[in-house]
């Protein structure tokens, strides 16, 4: 089994960390927690999340080595409606007003574990990140290096990684990042923009190769 070429991997990483850094639910909790509730417990929650992700990771190797078995163009069919996922959800970045107030902010009594189970559980039976990671892992598959689930696996496990890093890091310093955000508004707001082009551009491609 081969293991991604580093166009693969710097490409994707490069894609991961803008879309993990784009202000959404689970980076705004973590920074919730962090500043409210301690680093602690913002950290356990944000490895919760990044944890959650290797569940949709197996689901999207199994579900696209499925579909590819099966017919052709269902896979085509899969990979436009997943270009237009990206497109649509790349939109609603660029037309987002940046960083907003995170709500649902866990009760005081909830422990680190807890949290750490809260995150989990949340991120794997969200079906907005299961069709996030269907449309957004296959993007950067390479069919000529063969066993598409093999890379779709790497791509999922780098994703996961990553984000374990970027949440954990936002729990640590979630107060400090959460005064400097609040002194420079612009700086979520360009962080979705980027994140958004990235999305749309993704999808586009997607599309338009079919």
């Amino acid at each position: 089994m081969n293991l991604l070429s580093a166009q693969q991997f710097l490409g994707f990483l490069s894609a991961a960390v803008l879309v993990t850094l784009a202000p959404g639910p689970d980076n705004l909790m973590v920074l919730s927690l962090g500043a409210s509730r301690g680093r602690l417990r913002g950290m356990a929650f944000g490895l919760g999340c990044a944890i959650g992700c290797l569940s949709h990771t197996v689901l999207a190797a199994l579900g696209v080595s499925a579909v590819i078995a099966a017919s052709p163009t269902a896979f085509t069919i899969l990979e436009v409606l997943g270009g237009l996922y990206l497109v649509r959800i790349g939109w609603q970045a660029l037309r987002s007003r940046g960083i907003t107030r995170a709500d649902g902010t866990p009760a005081v009594g909830e422990t680190a574990g807890q949290l750490f189970r809260r995150g989990l559980v949340a991120n794997a039976i969200n079906p907005k990140v299961i069709m996030f990671f269907l449309a957004f892992l296959p993007q950067f598959v390479v069919p000529s290096r063969g066993d598409t689930p093999w890379q779709i696996m790497q791509l999922g496990v780098i994703f996961t990684l990553q984000a374990a890093v970027l949440f954990g890091a936002l729990g640590y310093s979630a107060g400090r990042i959460g005064q400097w955000l609040a002194r420079h508004a612009g700086a979520g707001l360009w962080l979705a923009r980027i994140a958004g082009v990235v999305l749309v551009g993704l999808g586009l491609k997607l599309i338009v190769s079919r």
